[in-house]
């Protein structure tokens, strides 16, 4: 049933599953992965894409809590994040590290054992920070783990959003509005921020910042809410939720197309501010209309197939980018490109049907108290991993060759 215009449709998830929802995240990261692969100048922007949609998600899961019980479980919410996000990384984690010891350069395998601690505790974005290497130049073979500082900003989320939005409900009724006034304001700080702290020369602090990021989850946290939501059906209701969403699409894959990362100054004075702003509003409008063209069209079963992947998919393509160089392979270009798409899809699949769907759905030694000795004899393990194995020495330099 459609809502009426003006009115504010139902919360996502208090209706059928939307499929619309899992085409935009396959549409992020299959930007990811042509940007990765040097085939779409602006791919990246699919990290906004994701962004917008974790704090959409994030945030109607907690607002239906809300509605549901009347307050925020955090052990409960942090607990159901532990189990859908840590053991596909953990899997990862360790496969990636074992095989990188094995074959890799000395190069690798030094920089991969002394990221891996940071990608652990969800930090790796402010240990890269600390670097004080760009972004935008470092990545290669070397660094395997360096495209997980985005899921680290989303952790970082994950664990104050929750606490955010129970001292919001505590404070008394209208919920939605002062969430949304929360998001508001927040995505405005953020913004400022990233604004106030860009380094022309290299803008790889406000880009990989939690604090110059956070506006593209918290648009999208604030999508999730009544005031926006009835925002967005009116504005459905007078212009049409169709035409609205195939304009965002167009002005979004445009910038995909045509957008240089290192280049492009303005992204950091507005561009990526505007470009999560059109993500969080193609979401809304999806949930609001998911019969309109785009909706049917972000649904093609190729497109939801990437989607319900996606995490793992994320998890998985860069350190299989970084392994299969042209150099070991003998591919280059499209060639390299299909291999990679083949292989990273084929172990996020894997990923999937064997680790994250039983551990999320069926163990039910993942839940309770079991589930949490489980998690803190992982994070030993992991810790024991990059302590214990034995690294390359670094190059030694004779002094006495310098003149």
């Amino acid at each position: 049933m459609t809502p009426r215009p003006g009115t504010a449709p139902p919360r996502v998830g208090s209706k059928p599953h939307l499929p619309a929802l899992d085409g935009l995240r396959g549409l992020a990261i299959l930007g990811v992965l042509l940007f990765h692969t040097d085939h779409l100048p602006g791919g990246f922007l699919g990290v906004d894409l994701f962004f917008a949609l974790s704090g959409y998600l994030i945030t109607g899961l907690l607002l239906r809590e809300v509605d549901r019980t009347g307050t925020v479980s955090l052990m409960a919410f942090w607990g159901r994040r532990v189990r859908r996000l840590f053991p596909a990384l953990a899997v990862m984690l360790v496969v990636v590290a074992v095989v990188v010891r094995l074959g890799a350069s000395p190069p690798t395998v030094r920089a991969t054992f002394a990221d891996g601690p940071w990608v652990q505790l969800n930090l790796v974005n402010w240990h890269l920070l600390a670097e004080s290497a760009s972004y935008w130049d470092r990545f290669g073979e070397d660094r395997v783990f360096e495209h997980l500082w985005s899921v680290a900003v989303e952790e970082q989320f994950y664990l104050v959003w929750p606490v955010v939005l129970l001292c919001v409900v505590r404070v008394g009724a209208a919920v939605d509005r002062r969430v949304a006034l929360v998001a508001g304001v927040g995505s405005v700080v953020s913004f400022a921020l990233m604004v106030v702290l860009v380094d022309p020369a290299d803008p790889t602090r406000v880009y990989t910042g939690t604090d110059t990021r956070a506006f593209s989850l918290l648009l999208g946290a604030a999508v999730a809410t009544a005031p926006v939501r009835t925002a967005a059906a009116r504005v459905a209701g007078r212009r049409g939720a169709g035409a609205s969403m195939i304009a965002l699409t167009l002005g979004m894959g445009v910038a995909w197309v045509l957008v240089e990362g290192a280049t492009s100054s303005w992204l950091f004075q507005g561009g990526l501010f505007v470009h999560s702003a059109a993500a969080a509003l193609l979401i809304g409008l999806c949930v609001q209309a998911p019969g309109a063209t785009m909706a049917r069209a972000f649904s093609w079963r190729p497109l939801r197939g990437l989607g319900v992947v996606s995490y793992s998919l994320y998890l998985w393509h860069w350190p299989v980018i970084a392994l299969l160089s042209p150099q070991r392979t003998g591919l280059d270009g499209w060639g390299r490109t299909a291999a990679v798409f083949v292989v990273s899809i084929g172990v996020a699949v894997l990923s999937k049907v064997l680790v994250e769907d039983p551990i999320r759905f069926r163990a039910r030694w993942a839940r309770g108290r079991l589930g949490g000795l489980a998690f803190v004899t992982a994070m030993v393990a992991l810790a024991v991993l990059w302590s214990a194995t034995p690294a390359p020495a670094p190059p030694t330099i004779d002094v006495t060759e310098l003149r």
